[in-house]
């Protein structure tokens, strides 16, 4: 997958979110490069799942969770499924969750960070 190197017009005021990020998060990442787990696209809105989860289609994910030892977000599907869907096995949770979250399939979070001001 390329990176599209034009520039992209200013998303509406409307569609501008101030997200809150840990400060040792890592800096995201280019669209298509590997997920380093800066959070952003967790921190902004939900996945499909996450929605489920959140019972919410904006703001943070109720799964999303920062790792201190890894110093970066993890999802909580992938890192402690019983908390989330204690209902089923962790061992159908996990591979489903990683399919529901596109794990592996690179950046498609099409944001922009910007450090406060």
């Amino acid at each position: 997958m390329g990176i599209d190197n034009e520039e992209r017009p200013a998303r509406p005021a409307a569609e501008r979110r101030v997200v809150l990020m840990h400060p040792d998060a890592p800096p995201k990442p280019p669209l298509g490069a590997a997920c380093n787990g800066c959070g952003l696209c967790c921190l902004h809105e939900p996945c499909p799942v996450g929605m489920l989860l959140s019972r919410r289609r904006h703001g943070p994910c109720v799964a999303l969770r920062w790792s201190q030892d890894l110093r970066r977000y993890e999802c909580g599907l992938l890192a402690n499924p019983r908390r989330h869907m204690p209902l089923l096995p962790a061992r159908w949770v996990r591979p489903l969750a990683a399919r529901w979250i596109a794990a592996g399939q690179g950046c498609d979070a099409d944001l922009e960070a910007h450090p406060p001001t």
